[in-house]
C-alpha cells in the first residue's frame, strides 16, 4: 500500500511535524483542522465562526486530496468547552445536512494557537 501525502495552501499550514492529510488506500485522513484562516492567518471569535472555518479548511484538505464532505464517514470534534456544543453542532449540521457521518465530540483542555474547536475527518474515496 502507498501513502501520498495531501498538502493545500487553501488551508492553513500545519503548526507540527505532520501532513494536512493521508491518503492510504482508498481512505484519507484528514489531521485535525482548526479555525485559522490559510490567509491571514487569523482566528476568529466565536465557536460558531470557528466551526465554519475549522470545517471550510477541511473541506478544502478533503478537495485537494479528491475527496468531498460526503466522502467523510467519521469524524472527531474537539472542544475546549462543552458548553459550546450546540452552537458547534448548528454549524456542523449545515456542513453534513445528508447522511452525517459517525462521530466523537470530546472536551479538551486546550487545543493548538487557542482554538476553541478542531476537526479531524477519515474519508473513503474510489482511488
Amino acid at each position: 500500500m502507498t501513502k501520498d501525502v495531501v498538502l493545500t495552501s487553501r488551508a492553513p499550514a500545519p503548526v507540527g511535524p505532520y501532513s494536512q492529510a493521508i491518503c492510504a488506500g482508498q481512505f484519507v485522513f484528514v489531521a485535525g483542522q482548526i479555525p485559522l484562516d490559510p490567509a491571514s492567518g487569523t482566528m476568529p471569535d466565536g465557536i460558531a465562526e470557528q466551526t465554519r472555518l475549522a470545517l471550510g479548511n477541511l473541506q478544502a484538505v478533503l478537495e485537494a486530496a479528491g475527496a468531498s464532505l460526503a466522502d467523510v464517514v467519521k469524524t472527531t470534534v474537539f472542544l475546549t468547552d462543552l458548553g459550546d456544543f450546540a452552537a458547534m453542532n448548528a454549524v456542523y449540521a449545515t456542513f453534513f445536512a445528508e447522511q452525517p457521518p459517525a462521530r466523537a465530540c470530546v472536551e479538551v483542555a486546550r487545543l493548538p494557537k487557542g482554538a476553541g474547536v478542531e476537526i479531524e475527518a477519515i474519508a473513503c474515496i474510489e482511488r
